[in-house]
């Protein structure tokens, strides 16, 4: 429809400089990744890694990749979407491995960093500072927003862009950790050193 109107030249050539700049971000973006398993692969190991912590570890870890949406990020549907309902499908996967032991069980998904509100050029976002962490299972006070907040607005966004850090992940972990494993104060600073843990009542 598009090549019986005047405008088709200029259409084709932005579909090409998307093209180009999608090929372009690509290194960087697999870059990233560092390595991680991709969601694509997620499920399986978050089944493996249940087994292992059902029968023999108290504590594990996966990696997951691709993530870093700079470019075509799509909204409801499309990149980060699909990525978010692998996401779901592993850490579900998960539970159902763990079985009975799942009550006692404590998941938290997390970030190191966030994305900024705004959508960039290239229909993505980019690398922002506040994000949000997923704290579920059996032992978990659910159902609710935990932590600091504040209204979001243009007066609040960090660089009149992002999101800012309220709740600091390695606190968070360590009053995750003080709750769980009964650790005090100096044995949180030497997991978590010259980070003071914040309990928000998790669990």
């Amino acid at each position: 429809m598009c090549r019986r109107t005047s405008l088709a030249p200029q259409i084709d050539e932005g579909f090409g400089v998307r093209g180009q700049v999608v090929d372009a971000m690509a290194p960087e973006m697999e870059a990233a990744r560092r390595g991680a398993i991709t969601t694509k692969g997620f499920e399986l190991e978050a089944q493996r890694v249940a087994k292992l912590m059902r029968d023999k570890f108290d504590i594990g870890f996966l990696d997951v990749g691709g993530w870093d949406t700079h470019v075509g990020e799509g909204g409801a549907e499309g990149y980060l979407a699909g990525r978010f309902d692998k996401l779901g499908r592993g850490l579900a996967a998960f539970a159902t491995e763990m079985g009975p032991v799942w009550r006692n069980t404590v998941v938290v998904a997390l970030s190191e960093f966030g994305r900024t509100f705004r959508e960039n050029g290239n229909r993505g976002t980019d690398h922002g500072h506040g994000s949000v962490y997923w704290v579920l299972g059996g032992a978990v006070r659910g159902g609710r927003v935990a932590g600091e907040q504040i209204q979001l607005t243009q007066a609040t966004l960090f660089q009149n862009r992002d999101y800012p850090v309220l709740n600091e992940y390695r606190a968070v972990l360590a009053g995750l950790f003080g709750r769980m494993y009964g650790l005090g104060a100096a044995q949180q600073g030497k997991v978590f050193p010259g980070v003071r843990a914040r309990d928000i009542g998790l669990v």
